[in-house]
């Protein structure tokens, strides 16, 4: 009943006080961004969410625009600043997907949205992460987020739409306050900066934890 009556409720009211109560925050990270970062303030980038839908995600950019001589830009982790990373550490670039939850586009829990380009290379399984909206935080943020592998992270995700009540779509937002703000863990990858890129899986069967 929560998952089809509930949820969606659940995360207009999360939306909304969020907008709200951090207003201040959002303008102060805004102005930040555009004096250490320039302009555009905001990161535009498709994602597939339910149903593997296209939608426009928001995020603050975390990133410059450097690029080669050639015009090309540079790898991620080159062109990252020290003030992108704080905003990753803390997680406050995420602020503006607030947003895509209040538009229906997210939902606050659920298998983080990843690569368009992502699709093709799931196997059977693992397109079931798009059975429900993705999410602000998740099943694997809670359990390593960045730090574990990608067949880990999407038997978490599968694992997630099998399972969802209210109380553990709770549970999930207080430990991810908890890992985000505490114990900041699972940030990134070595040498990444967030996780090396999905290149396919061939494993199509459920991993033993």
């Amino acid at each position: 009943m929560y998952r089809k009556i509930f949820k969606r409720p659940f995360d207009i009211l999360c939306a909304l006080a969020a907008i709200l109560v951090f207003s201040w925050l959002y303008i102060i990270v805004a102005i930040l961004v555009r004096i250490k970062l320039g302009s555009p303030v905001i990161f535009k980038q498709e994602r597939p969410g339910k149903d593997e839908k296209i939608f426009t995600l928001y995020k603050f950019r975390t990133m410059t625009d450097k690029r080669d001589e050639n015009g090309n830009l540079l790898p991620d982790e080159v062109r990252l600043t020290k003030f992108g990373k704080l905003l990753r550490k803390t997680s406050l670039d995420e602020l503006p997907e607030a947003f895509n939850i209040l538009f229906g586009h997210m939902s606050v829990v659920g298998p983080r949205p990843l690569l368009v380009s992502y699709l093709s290379l799931y196997n059977d399984r693992q397109k079931r992460r798009h059975d429900v909206r993705p999410g602000l935080t998740g099943l694997a943020q809670i359990n390593g987020r960045n730090g574990i592998s990608w067949e880990e992270r999407f038997e978490y995700d599968v694992e997630y739409t099998k399972s969802i009540t209210f109380f553990g779509d709770v549970k999930i937002i207080l430990l991810t306050v908890w890992k985000a703000f505490v114990k900041k863990e699972g940030i990134s990858q070595d040498g990444e900066a967030t996780m090396k890129a999905f290149k396919g899986s061939e494993i199509n069967t459920e991993i033993k934890r």
